[in-house]
Formats: C-alpha cells, sequence, structure tokens
C-alpha cells in the first residue's frame, strides 16, 4: 500500500476539520445544515456560506488525488454539497407561489421566505414574523449555483427545475429597484422594520445574472432547452444603482462591512477598481476593531446595552451603542480571501495571523472561529472613553459555521491545495479588467418610400423595413412579448417573465427565432406608452443618451446593433423634409461620433457578421413528431393545398408554431406566424394550369384578410404605427377618421384649457340630468379639438373608459374616441391637450420605477403632490410600479397638471442626476410638487401673466422645452420665454431658450441656491396664507 503523501494528511486533516463543524450537522433526508446547536432552522445565507468550504474540499481532493480512496472522497464530499442545493431547492419550489406574485407585486408579504425547518424543508415562522424579503439570499444562492454547475457538479436535474431557476433569475432581477431586509435582516439599522435598498443586494443580484446567463444547468450533458437567459439591462441597471450608492451601504448605514462579499469574493460585482479600494479603505478605516470588523456604525447587536427583550431601537438610543459594537473575525476571513484573489501575499498573512490569535479551541484541539466578540458589561464606560483598548469576550455561535466554512476556503487557498480559478470557474475575478472600445452600428431605416427618397436627398443611402426582408424588423414590445414566454411552466403555475419594458441593450441584438433572424427597434419611441416619444428633440436626446450607454456598457460577445426608423412624425410639419434636430443628429451619427460614442453607420445586412446574436431557444417549434406545413394557394379557388416543409423553409409557414406548455397557441403565437408566413415570397404553385381572373382576385383577397387579420392581431399586442412592421403597402395611406370630425378651427379653440370649458352646453334629459347621449351627439358636429376633450373629459368622469358611446354602431367605447384624439393631437403636437388624454388614458412612463430608484440611490428622498402634508407624499424607499403610480395619482388629487408634470419631472430629475451629479449636491430631499410651483412661477413673471395662464403654458411646453427648463433653473442659468406662432395650426407656442450666466457667481451658476430660495418663498406664503386663514376663522369664531 502506497504511504500517504504530506499533501494527502493535510487535506485529511482539513476533512476531519469540515466534519466535525459542518458536515456533522447536516440532516440525513432534507441535506440542510442548522444555524447552530441552539438555532435549529436553516437559513439560506448561512446554509450556502457553509457548504461552499465543503465544495472547495471536494475539488482540493480530486485536484490532489494521490489514491483512488481520495478520487472517492472527492465524490462523497461533492454529494454533500448537491444535497444540500437541492434541499434549498425543494425549499424554494414549495413557496413557487410567492415568487409568481413576487415578479409583479414585489412585496416583502409576498417573498421567499429566509429560514425553513431543517427535517421538513417547510416554513417556520409567518410572512410577516421575519425579515424574509433578503435578495442577496437568494442571489447567493443562484451564484454557487452556477459557480458549482460550472465546476462539473450535476444539481439540476429536470426541465421543471430549470424552469424553476428562470424564475428565480426573474425574482431577483429588479433587485435595482426592491427595498429588502439587507443580509442582516433588520432592515435600516434602527431595526424598525422599516425595509430599504441595500447595495450588498443589488451586488449579488448582479453577479449571480452575471453568472446565469446563457448558462446550461444540465452541464456538458446539456442542450438549448436547459440554458437560462438574463436580460442585460438589468444586469445593467444593478451596475448602475450599485455603483451610485458604494461605499454607502444603504440610506440608514453609512457603510458596512458585508459589502466585502461584494467588492470581492464572492460575487466580484463592481467593476471600477477605484471605487472598490474607496470601499474596502472605508471599511477598514472605521469598522476595524482588534478582534474583526463591526457590520456597521452603530450596531446594537448583542452588546450590554441592547434590551434583549425588545426587536426593535428608539431613534435615540442609537447613540448608546457608539463604539461598543460588537466586532466580527467573519469579515476577516473575507480579508484573507480578497488578499488571495488581489496576490497580496502581505494582506493575507497579516489577516491570517490576526484570525489565529482570536480563534478558540474545540474539542481535541480543533480551532474554530466564533460568531463575534463583546464589550464585558462592567468594563463599557471604559470602551466609551478610550475605544478598541478593552479586551472582549466572545458571544453567539462557537462556531460560526458561515466564517467557519470561509476560513477553511481561505486555508486551501493560501496553502495551494487549489487555485483561485478552481473555486471561481466562471472568472468573476477578472470584473475589475478594462473593457475593450467599443463601435456601436447604427442602421438608419424609412418607413415609407417617401421618406427614404426625402432621406437620400440628403445623402443618406438607407432602406425600408421591406428592403431589409429576410430580417424582420419589429417593436421592442414584441420582444417583450416573446421575453414572458421564457420560463413558463403551467404544471408549476410559473407565468414567465412580467411583460415589461425592454431595455436598449437588449434591443441592440440580433435574434434568432424560429429560424428567422429579428431585430428590434428602441424601446424610446414608441409612442403609444407615453407622450415623451412623440417629440423629436427628445427621441434625438434618447438617442444620444443609449448610444452612450452602450458604449459604456456593452459587455457581449459582437458589437451592438441599433435600428433607428425614420417615421412620419420625425418630418416637418409639411412632411416635406426632415425635422431640423433629427436631421442634424442623423449628420452626427454619419461622422463617426455621437454622444461620446464611436458610430458606424450601414445597412442592415452589412452587420450581420459583425454583430451580437442571441438564439431564443425557447421560441423553436415544439415538433411533436408533427411536420411543419406551409400553405400553397391554389390557382383555381381558395382551397389551400398543405406542403410539407424541410429545413430553414419551415420558418416561411409555420403553422405548427407553439411553445412549450401552450398547445392551442396564443395571440404572439399567431402574430408571429402569421408574420413569419406574410412576410416570405409566396412559393410557385402546384399546377401549371394558368392563373385566371377569379383566382387572381381571390389570392389578392387572401392576402387582403391576412394582412388585416395580422393588422388586428398586432394592435392586440399592443403594437402601434403597425405598417412599419408589416411588409404590405395596403396600409400606407393614412385613412380618415371614423368617429371624430377633423378640426377645422386653428384659432384658439386650439388652445389647451386645463379645465371643462364652461362653452360646453352640457345637454340635459326630462329628469333634469345630463342627458349623455345628447352629449355623444355632439361630438359628431364639433370640430374643435380642445372642445372634443371636454366632451370626453365628462364622459370620462361621470361614465368610464369603458362606456360605449355607440358614435356611429355598437362597440365605440370612450376609451376608443381618447385613443383616436390623442392620435391626432399628437400629429400637431398640442402638448397641452396631449397631457389631458395621455391623463384619461391612464399612460405612464414604463420606467418610472427605475427613474425613482436613481433618485434615491444618489440619497435623495423624494416627494410628490403639492405641499402640506398629508397630501404630499414622501417616498424613501423604492417602490413596485403599481404602488408607484397610485401614490402620485394619490398625490395629485386628480389634479392633471400635478399628475402628468409629476411623471414627466421624475423622468427628467434622473436623467439629469445621472449625467450631472453635480446639480443636487446641495439638495437631501427633491419636492416634485413645490418644484412644478416653481417653473409655473418662473413661467408667470416671465410671461407677465396669471397664476392660472402660467399652469396652463407650463402644461403646453413641449416635453423638451419642460426639460430645458427644469435643467435652466437646477443649474441658474439665465433663460427667455418666447411666444411663438406655429404655422400648422396658428396656435401659440412657448419657447424656452438660454440667455447666459454673465456676472453670476458659482453658486449661482450651480443653480441650487436659486432654487432652494424659490421653494422656501413658496413655502413662507403657504404657511403665512395658512396662518392668515386661521387667525380669520378664529375672528369670525
Amino acid at each position: 500500500m502506497r504511504s500517504r503523501s504530506n499533501s494527502g494528511v493535510k487535506l485529511d486533516n482539513y476533512a476531519r476539520l469540515v466534519q466535525q463543524t459542518i458536515l456533522c450537522h447536516q440532516d440525513p433526508v432534507t441535506g440542510l445544515l442548522p444555524a447552530s446547536e441552539e438555532q435549529r432552522d436553516a437559513w439560506v445565507r448561512d446554509n450556502v456560506y457553509s457548504i461552499v468550504s465543503v465544495w472547495a474540499l471536494g475539488l482540493a481532493y480530486r485536484k490532489n488525488a494521490d489514491r483512488d480512496e481520495d478520487k472517492a472522497k472527492a465524490y462523497e464530499l461533492e454529494q454533500s454539497v448537491v444535497k444540500l442545493m437541492r434541499g434549498l431547492l425543494q425549499c424554494m419550489m414549495r413557496q413557487l407561489d410567492k415568487v409568481e406574485k413576487f415578479k409583479y407585486s414585489q412585496s416583502p408579504m409576498d417573498s421567499l421566505h429566509a429560514k425553513y425547518n431543517l427535517h421538513t424543508c417547510a416554513t417556520v415562522v409567518g410572512d410577516d414574523q421575519w425579515g424574509h424579503l433578503q435578495v442577496d439570499a437568494t442571489s447567493l444562492y443562484l451564484l454557487y449555483l452556477a459557480q458549482m454547475t460550472a465546476s462539473g457538479l450535476h444539481i439540476i436535474y429536470t426541465r421543471d427545475e430549470v424552469d424553476i431557476i428562470q424564475n428565480l433569475i426573474f425574482y431577483i432581477e429588479a433587485a435595482y429597484k426592491v427595498a429588502d431586509y439587507g443580509m442582516w435582516e433588520r432592515g435600516d439599522k434602527t431595526n424598525q422594520g422599516i425595509p430599504e435598498l441595500n447595495a450588498s443586494s443589488v451586488g449579488l443580484a448582479k453577479a449571480a445574472l452575471e453568472a446565469l446567463d446563457e448558462l446550461d444547468l444540465f452541464g456538458a450533458n446539456g442542450g438549448p432547452g436547459s440554458v437560462v437567459h438574463v436580460l442585460p439591462d438589468e444586469v445593467q441597471h444593478c451596475q448602475s444603482i450599485l455603483h451610485s450608492m458604494l461605499p454607502r451601504a444603504s440610506t440608514s448605514k453609512e457603510v458596512d462591512a458585508g459589502l466585502l462579499s461584494v467588492i470581492s469574493y464572492p460575487a466580484f460585482a463592481v467593476e471600477d477598481i477605484q471605487l472598490v479600494n474607496i470601499t474596502k479603505e472605508e471599511i477598514i478605516s472605521k469598522l476595524q476593531g482588534r478582534y474583526g470588523c463591526c457590520r456597521f456604525l452603530r450596531d446594537g447587536h448583542k452588546t450590554p446595552k441592547e434590551d434583549p427583550h425588545r426587536l426593535y431601537y428608539e431613534p435615540a438610543e442609537l447613540k448608546l451603542f457608539e463604539n461598543i459594537e460588537c466586532e466580527w473575525p467573519l469579515f476577516w476571513t473575507y480579508l484573507i480571501l480578497d488578499g488571495i484573489f488581489i496576490n497580496s501575499p502581505e494582506q493575507v498573512q497579516e489577516y491570517r495571523e490576526a484570525l489565529e490569535g482570536i480563534m478558540i479551541k474545540g474539542k481535541n484541539g480543533v480551532r474554530l472561529v466564533p460568531e463575534l466578540y463583546s464589550v464585558p458589561p462592567d468594563r463599557v464606560e471604559e470602551e466609551y472613553s478610550n475605544p478598541h483598548t478593552v479586551d472582549r469576550i466572545p458571544m453567539g455561535k462557537l462556531p460560526l459555521m458561515w466564517g467557519q466554512s470561509l476560513y477553511i476556503i481561505g486555508n486551501l487557498l493560501a496553502e495551494g491545495f487549489l487555485a483561485p480559478g478552481e473555486i471561481d470557474p466562471l472568472s468573476r475575478r477578472f470584473s475589475t479588467i478594462p473593457k475593450p472600445d467599443v463601435v456601436v452600428q447604427v442602421s438608419i431605416l424609412a418607413e415609407t418610400e417617401e421618406i427614404k427618397a426625402i432621406l437620400q436627398k440628403h445623402g443618406f443611402n438607407v432602406e425600408t423595413v421591406a428592403d431589409v426582408y429576410p430580417i424582420r424588423v419589429q417593436p421592442a414590445r414584441i420582444l417583450s412579448h416573446i421575453y414572458a414566454r421564457l420560463g413558463r411552466n403551467r404544471r408549476l403555475g410559473l407565468t414567465g417573465r412580467p411583460c415589461r419594458r425592454m431595455g436598449v441593450l437588449g434591443t441592440s441584438k440580433f435574434y434568432i427565432i424560429c429560424n428567422s433572424i429579428f431585430t428590434f427597434t428602441p424601446q424610446f419611441i414608441d409612442q403609444q406608452q407615453f407622450y415623451l416619444a412623440l417629440d423629436n428633440r427628445i427621441i434625438v436626446e434618447m438617442l444620444r443618451t443609449d448610444l452612450s450607454y452602450l458604449c459604456s456598457r456593452w459587455r457581449m460577445t459582437g458589437r451592438p446593433t441599433v435600428t433607428f426608423p425614420i417615421s412620419q412624425t420625425m418630418l416637418t410639419e409639411n412632411q416635406l423634409d426632415l425635422d431640423p434636430p433629427v436631421l442634424a443628429t442623423l449628420r452626427k451619427l454619419q461622422d463617426g461620433y455621437y454622444g461620446g460614442a464611436r458610430i458606424q453607420t450601414g445597412k442592415l445586412s452589412e452587420f450581420l457578421t459583425t454583430s451580437c446574436f442571441a438564439h431564443l431557444s425557447f421560441m423553436d417549434p415544439k415538433q411533436h413528431g408533427k411536420q411543419f406545413h406551409s400553405s400553397v394557394y391554389s390557382d383555381d379557388d381558395e382551397d389551400v393545398i398543405v406542403r410539407p416543409s424541410t429545413g430553414l423553409c419551415s420558418a416561411e409557414g409555420l403553422h405548427a408554431f407553439h411553445f412549450a406548455d401552450d398547445e392551442e397557441g396564443d395571440d404572439l403565437t399567431a402574430y408571429l406566424d402569421q408574420l413569419l408566413e406574410s412576410g416570405a415570397p409566396r412559393p410557385s404553385p402546384v399546377t401549371d394550369k394558368p392563373r385566371g381572373g377569379l383566382g387572381l382576385f381571390r389570392s389578392a383577397a387572401h392576402q387582403t384578410l391576412d394582412m388585416v387579420s395580422l393588422m388586428k392581431k398586432a394592435k392586440g399586442l399592443n403594437v402601434q404605427n403597425v405598417q412599419m412592421y408589416i411588409p404590405s403597402k395596403l396600409f400606407r395611406a393614412r385613412h380618415p377618421s371614423l368617429h371624430l370630425l377633423e378640426s377645422t378651427l386653428p384659432q384658439d379653440c386650439q388652445a389647451p384649457r386645463m379645465a371643462v370649458s364652461s362653452e360646453i352646453d352640457l345637454p340635459k334629459d326630462s329628469s333634469g340630468q345630463t342627458d349623455y347621449r345628447a352629449l355623444v351627439e355632439q361630438l359628431k358636429t364639433c370640430p374643435c379639438f380642445q372642445d372634443q376633450a371636454d366632451i370626453l373629459y365628462i364622459l370620462f368622469k361621470n361614465k368610464g373608459l369603458d362606456w360605449d358611446t355607440e358614435l356611429h354602431g355598437v362597440g365605440t367605447t370612450v376609451k376608443d374616441l381618447l385613443t383616436e384624439l390623442y392620435n391626432k393631437v399628437g400629429a400637431i403636437r398640442q402638448w397641452g391637450l396631449i397631457r389631458m388624454i395621455s391623463f384619461m388614458l391612464k399612460k405612464k412612463v414604463e420606467a418610472l420605477d427605475e427613474a425613482c430608484s436613481d433618485l434615491l440611490a444618489h440619497q435623495k428622498h423624494l416627494t410628490v403632490g403639492l405641499p402640506p402634508e398629508p397630501r404630499e407624499k414622501t417616498i424613501a424607499a423604492p417602490l413596485p410600479p403599481d404602488e408607484l403610480t397610485k401614490l402620485i395619482d394619490e398625490a395629485s388629487d386628480n389634479n392633471i397638471t400635478i399628475a402628468m408634470l409629476t411623471q414627466e419631472i421624475m423622468m427628467y430629475l434622473a436623467m439629469n442626476i445621472k449625467s450631472q451629479p453635480s446639480l443636487f449636491s446641495e439638495m437631501f430631499r427633491l419636492r416634485i410638487g413645490l418644484i412644478i410651483q416653481v417653473m409655473a412661477t418662473e413661467l408667470a413673471q416671465s410671461l407677465n401673466c396669471s397664476g392660472e395662464e402660467a399652469t396652463e403654458s407650463l402644461m403646453s411646453l413641449s416635453p423638451s422645452e419642460l426639460k430645458n427648463l427644469l435643467h435652466h433653473i437646477l443649474s441658474g442659468k439665465e433663460f427667455g420665454v418666447e411666444r411663438s406662432v406655429r404655422s400648422v395650426d396658428a396656435s401659440q407656442a412657448i419657447s424656452i431658450r438660454e440667455v447666459g450666466n454673465v456676472g453670476a457667481t458659482k453658486s449661482e451658476r450651480a443653480g441650487i441656491s436659486k432654487l432652494k430660495s424659490d421653494m422656501k418663498q413658496m413655502e413662507e406664503r403657504r404657511l403665512s396664507l395658512s396662518m392668515s386663514r386661521k387667525v380669520i376663522g378664529l375672528r369670525m369664531g
């Protein structure tokens, strides 16, 4: 028998250590680990960290195997890891209903639980009895699932489990806008149970998403069906929020030692090495003591001054914990690992020696990592006076299994049993290496042949959407619907990804879907979701912002490709030339640089070899023994001859196009099926019989019916401007209105009014009530858009959007008429009416919750609504989209001006804080209601008009002018307001122009002083008015 090598003996010693401190506690049925001998519940985070050392030891045995017994030992250790990871998966599978709800609600009551029963995987406390919402814990599980799978472990067994992991990805992908309880489970540091946005959760979610993207969960034995997908925009949203938060950990925590897991092993989530070093220095300088690091400043956990009978602290009580916070040796294990990964032997040696000095010897001489060290109760005053001088005593769990595990990993790496790449097979440790420069490819498309001719007149060699066939061009909304099918599993009750907006990273790739190549236009040109896309200046600014964003955030193989369509709305008012801002932008794109990004323009077909491609295999048709068929029209009648198809031709007639778990098909299935069929050239007729006149007529009729059907399906998927995306000239012409009269009164009637006009004579019925049917009849003869809007507002308020007006027949709802009127006023840019109708149609900014999160991540509080409280609502933590819009509606109190402008200004504030954060350096709270008042006041002074007229003027500003006005006020730039007459309808327009800031001081140029002064004056005026009313009331009393 061979003698044991020295390395083998050492590994056996570590195996005994792992067995005595970790594996001896593993439940034989579930594979889960308890937190300690006293706390028998299984925490997700603790379980993952604890089993990582077992995984690392198994890798070390496999690498350094002296004999067959070592390989057997490696397999045994790996199976212990698999058992625990599958045990946690079982816990989560029992709560799939919560995963499904949380994707939409993001409510703490719908979150996965943080701990489970050790023996049964069942829950142990109620939804409201613990701070369960801990995105970092779920993210940590997914991160290590990815790393372990990449190392060769087989943890996921079935396609159903693949769908569960895919839905867990959806669960964590919105971490950048989810307030949770964090890795210490208590929310903000006052322990009031208040969730907040935590950098540790955002960072680990980002790391998990990056690790799982395009990963085959079946490993080397998998195929396209076992690959999980991550949307790149969600990753980059996490990165943006994380970078804006660090080195701060959250709103209440200036710094947190838990961030070591984010900036170094295991997440490596921060790409800016300077920010990594700043955060690490903050942790060491502010939190490190003689026995480890504090979790965060004024942490009262297990200090002598903490009341163990009370869960929550009083705000003033936090001062008692200053300088006596418990110190955790756990964080030195992170710093040891950090030193190994950055190749700093001095750091590794320093912290290994320090850790060895405070570890405690257990039975058989085993060295254990205690949970924490606390100040003795009788020496608190001494520690207050001279921090870090009193000898502390160990408390809590012995060992802290999580810390013990990381200690063992550090030793295995430091002693050469493992290389860093072996416990990081996905190479996350290279995240701070600079990325190569990105060239953004831009393909300009014309909506029609007429627009193509205009573009060619200016020297732009472009194609129409029809010209680029067989490449299919579709709106971003369709890609949202496609990704909504990802992870759908009826048997498990999983509906897939919520149909959220697609970011520019997602729409800048070519997609292979059902053997056809698709490209998608950017989300910001969707004119129906919100009216910002009707303003060409906003369009080109968003394009510039997105190109710059692509240049700095693109991480995928291949170049990004932006498909930018030029539509009718981008022409001048007479439709004969390009709108000047659009033309100027196209010229800059041709020059090769725009928005700080390197640009290459060209045709889509020229970019196929250099672009990034994604194959959405989950959209591939499921044959189940069937053949695809393509339909061919016969010559003599409308009969259809069905022929089998093979290979790529199957995409031309996808009648068998279905999704897994959706055999009946749905709207998206039918739309894509018909789109692929309609856009393809028809196969040759089966017979040689010449086509007669009747046959030609029937063929044309079939094609027309197909196009009409396709149009309806597109409208059902909320696809607007359908004529751009459907390859047919059938819908190119502009059709007259079916319901409302075109406006023939371009004068004062067109000026927007924010209140219902008193000029409208409301008809009465026999009982003296408003006769709504007669009011509808007035729409037939009312030529003024404003009066039409007033009538529809009355119907909206009293009858609702779905009330059938029966105008020109049954089925014409108030919503239909408002949508038609929205399109009309949108065409002539009547911004006051556009905003008024948008309010009635309940149009919302799709990225409003992201804008809110951006502002909060920069440590700003938001208020919406006009002062005072309780009407003015404060937003201190991210909210789900529905809750945020509901809060804005409540604060606006049905005021159209406040409701619509609040959304816009929140968007503009978020855009400004990302591009010019210095504008906000002196502002802690952004009071949007007061900002609206300041803007109206500035207009009133500039135009020398009343407050009501100024408010109407504010509503009449184009989105770009409103954004300019806000920026001028924030920056302190002087501006002028000009009235002009619009040529299209002879109505008055208002424009904002910069005058300059010559002679202004630096603080005045910063703008904050003036804005704060104006807001203070308004607040004083309001309080003075309120006090006067009280005095008058007392006198009258």
